[in-house]
C-alpha cells in the first residue's frame, strides 16, 4: 500500500511500514513541513496515498470532499508511544485492507477502530 505520513507521525512508523513492503513518504523528508492540510489531502489523492495522521481535520476534509480517495487513517490514542501506534496500525492494516483500497476514513482508538466508507453523502431533509 502507499502512504503519506503527516508531520505528527514518528519516523520509526515510516521505517516499520517500509520494512513491511509499503511505499511510504513522510512530509518531512520532502521538506513539506508547513504544507496546509487541504494541499496535503490533494497531494495524497494525486499520488493515490493513504494519509496517516494524528490530525482530526483530515477525516472532515475527506468527508467534505465527496471523493473516494484518498483514504485517511487517523490516530486518536492516549498512548502515542511508537510501539503502541505500530501495533494498532498493524491490526488496522490486517483487517481493513479492502476498505482502504475502496476509500475510507479509519479512526484508530485504544481498543477499537471505526471505518467510515468514502464518499460520505448526507441525506437532504425536506
Amino acid at each position: 500500500m502507499k502512504f503519506l505520513a503527516d508531520m505528527g507521525v514518528a519516523w520509526r512508523i515510516v521505517e516499520w511500514l517500509r520494512q513491511n513492503n509499503h511505499d511510504v513518504v513522510h512530509l518531512r523528508e520532502q521538506n513539506l513541513i508547513r504544507m496546509p492540510d487541504d494541499e496535503i489531502f490533494t497531494k495524497a489523492g494525486r499520488e493515490q496515498r493513504i494519509i496517516l495522521t494524528f490530525d482530526l481535520d483530515f477525516g472532515e476534509i475527506a468527508a467534505a470532499s465527496g471523493k473516494k480517495i484518498p483514504s485517511v487513517i487517523t490516530f486518536r490514542l492516549r498512548n502515542t508511544r511508537t510501539p503502541h501506534v505500530i501495533a494498532r496500525l498493524a491490526k488496522v492494516l490486517e483487517d481493513s485492507h479492502t476498505a482502504l483500497e475502496k476509500g475510507a476514513v479509519i479512526t484508530v482508538e485504544e481498543s477499537r477502530y471505526r471505518i467510515r466508507s468514502l464518499p460520505v453523502f448526507s441525506e437532504k431533509k425536506e
